[in-house]
């Protein structure tokens, strides 16, 4: 298996992140509030201050994107927390490291903001992601809220999930 580098993109990067975030929606639009035919119409000025606004992940291997992810201020405004959101492997590429590479260069670029803790949203139903979540140290919170995606159906929610962001992935911090 190739190795997986993740780099950091910036402004100019968001014909990639564009390239990317379009097989995404293409792939899992039950897992994004938007739809492909939204975004694919997007002007560039509109991708260009998507780049500015949170730092965007592209997972990569022998050239190829194999995955993205973003990292942004906490949605519920809270101080030095940081929200993992976005996350996307392409599914020849799931289980073979791409996510955890994502989440390692997430959780990085948290600390070097300052922040204590790492918040991930993860669908209360979706087994697989919060096995995902918790084999990586995230814990469960009491935060709860309706799904926000394109195709939910009435009740599903989502939970609030945190990695705390001390040098021990398994020394959890109260929020």
């Amino acid at each position: 298996m190739p190795e997986i580098t993740v780099r950091e993109l910036d402004e100019n990067d968001w014909a990639a992140y564009r390239s990317v975030r379009l097989q995404a929606l293409q792939d899992s639009p039950e897992a994004f509030v938007a739809s492909h035919a939204e975004e694919q119409a997007y002007p560039e000025d509109r991708w260009r201050d998507r780049m500015r606004r949170s730092q965007r992940l592209l997972a990569e291997a022998d050239g190829e994107a194999v995955g993205v992810a973003s990292i942004g201020p906490a949605s519920d405004g809270s101080a030095h927390r940081s929200e993992l959101f976005g996350l996307w492997v392409r599914p020849d590429r799931r289980g073979s490291g791409v996510a955890t590479a994502l989440v390692e260069s997430g959780a990085e670029v948290a600390r070097r903001r300052g922040d204590t803790h790492l918040m991930y949203w993860v669908g209360s139903d979706n087994g697989r992601a919060v096995a995902f979540a918790s084999g990586f140290g995230f814990r469960p919170t009491e935060l709860r809220r309706p799904m926000r995606v394109v195709s939910a159906e009435d009740g599903e929610e989502e939970a609030a999930m945190t990695l705390p962001l001390g040098g021990d992935r398994g020394a959890l911090s109260p929020l």
